[in-house]
């Protein structure tokens, strides 16, 4: 869009960058700054246009963006220019996702590249490689405590063997994934050391202050993440003599995106792993990215308009590359975080589907689909150029974040539904056989949190134990319906490492002093690979889960309906136990898919006739996971307890 005011700052701009720059061969890099420019500058200037150094900050700003595409390699900025015309490239089926702690999975980079091919044998073809940055020795927060935004952890690797990976994952067709954190650094980054030593610029890339006027004035409205074990959202440092804004942790320093130093130069660490080879960038705590007195300090517009403007500069010096939000928020928040456009993600491209995550979990505790029914309905719908990531689990604990009004429309006091949760997965409630463990319990509020293994909160450590061969079978049905869930519910599914093995909860993090005070620990594993051996061997519970996924990601790649064109349609049927939904194409007369799932320890039937439309169109139908047609009786489709469909008409 041409727009006077913006484009004679570009003009200038233009006219003032340095030699080095435009010497270089820019005319991509041009053409897309010309196109989004205006969008850079209006926000550019909504964020920061009241400060004097304005223009010197702009043109700091696009320096930045052309630095990193002169930096970018060739071979990413062809990729670049064909995602460009495939630009839904990221709603094909065909992507099935994988998350996993490079240490806990392979121990090194090096070893992680030697197992790529265990992703293939099990048809993953993204990989979320978790936090591998410089973190301080000790407490980290699991990789998310940065204390050096361009180096590695030692532990891992190298530079040299991230680029080694991306390169080979690349030739082997396997996204690449990898962490951003935005939101803060640890207290031990040099920016941070800077500030300390009384740097007024530094100073000013965090939040800090002399006295407790203005961190008590905060303190009214903003809630506490961690309670247990980071109460508050300041932290007094003794060396600096200030009061700094932690709301994490108290070694985890919140940056100040009031100062467009800070924007700039998060915005350079972006567009620098964006050059390593990373295909999807996750950027961590975007909720938490604006601080204003009088609020919770979470999802505030200006952190929207921080992404817009991250997201403007990528498309002009990395197109290619796509965001996930990382904002675990009340569903009518969570889907801003895609952008407020009629189509195009203006912010991220891809969002935790954290609801039907929860949603998931209660229909597993409470054996019925009422709330995971009440809860999709009230889903809002999604923009067409953007997608789900949906999951199980993942390294982060399970929060209880349902809407207040969908419990009650499901006859549930809240507060009374959300401690049964608690209490079943932790094995508190009769007949529950989970092995979960409290996270972040508030005492003030009562709010609860649940760490814990896919395989343990099932039942299946408990079944073990018990040499219970129906607890058994009954704990791998639970985990293979799950999974069944998320590869068929629209978006890209994303697996959680050792849940493709049935791997039990981990104690040993006890054992650690900077572990054993977060159970979230208790389920980030290390691969034990003599016992992921036994995958290959028939009888096993490791084959029976691993190839059983196999099969459904298989078959998931061929059904072109689970594609996410927002192509689904939530059916309601009087079976409380019963999740049915139905996926279609928008565009062409291809096979429809019927999603239907038992949370039920009993078989279940579902008239067919009920369905409406969906029902005639099923008189023989075919389950395409398992490939044999499914019991029917007059009409009626019987599903076995814990078992789901994806029905086909033959």
């Amino acid at each position: 869009m041409y727009e006077q005011i913006s484009h004679t700052l570009l003009n200038d701009i233009l006219n003032r960058i340095k030699p080095e720059i435009s010497e270089q061969d820019l005319r991509h890099f041009y053409t897309r700054l010309g196109a989004n420019f205006y969008g850079i500058h209006s926000l550019f200037q909504r964020l920061y246009g009241d400060r004097d150094d304005f223009d010197n900050q702009a043109q700091k700003l696009v320096e930045t963006m052309a630095q990193q595409y002169i930096k970018r390699p060739e071979k990413l900025r062809q990729l670049d220019l064909e995602r460009e015309k495939d630009y839904n490239w990221f709603l094909s089926q065909q992507w099935v996702g994988m998350a996993l702690y490079c240490k806990g999975f392979a121990d090194t980079l090096q070893g992680l590249q030697k197992r790529l091919h265990y992703f293939q044998e099990l048809g993953i073809n993204l990989v979320h490689v978790m936090p591998i940055l410089r973190c301080p020795e000790g407490s980290s927060d699991g990789g998310y405590a940065v204390s050096d935004f361009r180096e590695i952890s030692p532990e891992v690797g190298t530079m040299e063997d991230v680029r080694k990976l991306a390169d080979e994952m690349h030739k082997r067709d396997i996204l690449l994934v990898l962490d951003v954190v935005v939101n803060h650094t640890s207290n031990k980054h040099d920016w941070a050391t800077h500030a300390r030593a009384g740097e007024q610029k530094y100073l000013d890339y965090y939040y800090t202050f002399e006295n407790r006027n203005v961190p008590d004035m905060f303190e009214q409205s903003m809630p506490e993440i961690f309670p247990e074990t980071a109460p508050g959202n300041f932290t007094w440092d003794e060396e600096m003599g200030r009061w700094v804004m932690t709301v994490f942790n108290d070694y985890q320093w919140d940056l100040n995106y009031s100062n467009p130093a800070v924007f700039i130069e998060m915005l350079d660490i972006i567009l620098f792993w964006a050059n390593q080879g990373a295909d999807i960038l996750r950027l961590d705590a975007v909720a938490f990215l604006w601080k204003k007195i009088g609020s919770t300090c979470q999802n505030e517009r200006e952190a929207h308009l921080i992404l817009q403007l991250l997201k403007d500069c990528c498309q002009v010096s990395a197109p290619g590359v796509v965001f996930i939000a990382e904002a675990i928020v009340a569903p009518v928040e969570m889907i801003k975080y895609f952008g407020e456009d009629a189509v195009i993600a203006k912010e991220c491209e891809i969002a935790y589907n954290a609801t039907f995550m929860a949603l998931l979990w209660d229909a597993v505790a409470t054996k019925n689909a009422r709330l995971l029914n009440q809860g999709i309905k009230s889903l809002p719908v999604k923009l067409e150029r953007a997608t789900w990531l949906n999951y199980v689990r993942c390294h982060d604990d399970i929060g209880l974040g349902f809407d207040d009004r969908d419990i009650l429309l499901c006859d549930y006091e809240p507060a009374r539904h959300r401690r049964f949760l608690v209490d079943y997965f932790t094995g508190k409630f009769d007949h529950s056989h989970a092995r979960g463990l409290p996270f972040g319990q508030n005492t003030k509020t009562g709010d609860t949190r649940i760490s814990g293994s896919l395989a343990s909160l099932v039942g299946l450590e408990h079944a073990l134990e018990s040499g219970d061969n129906q607890a058994i079978d009954d704990s791998i049905k639970l985990i293979l319906l799950l999974h069944g869930m998320i590869l068929s519910f629209g978006g890209i599914p994303l697996l959680y490492y050792g849940d493709e093995l049935g791997t039990l909860n981990d104690d040993s993090y006890r054992d650690d002093p900077y572990k054993k005070g977060d159970t979230r620990w208790v389920h980030r594993p290390s691969i034990d690979w003599d016992k992921a051996e036994r995958r290959n061997t028939p009888g096993t519970i490791e084959y029976e889960i691993f190839s059983a996924l196999k099969r459904m990601i298989a078959v998931r790649k061929e059904i072109d309906v689970f594609a996410d064109f927002n192509n689904r349609e939530l059916l309601e049927v009087e079976n409380p136990h019963l999740f049915v939904f139905g996926r279609y194409h928008l565009q062409k007369q291809s096979k429809h898919v019927l999603v239907v799932a038992n949370f039920s320890d009993k078989p279940q039937h579902l008239n067919l006739e009920d369905l409406g439309i969906w029902g005639t169109q099923y008189r023989f139908p075919v389950d395409l996971y398992r490939g044999e047609s499914p019991d029917i009786f007059k009409n009626s489709l019987v599903i076995p307890e814990f078992g789901f469909y994806w029905l086909c008409e033959q």
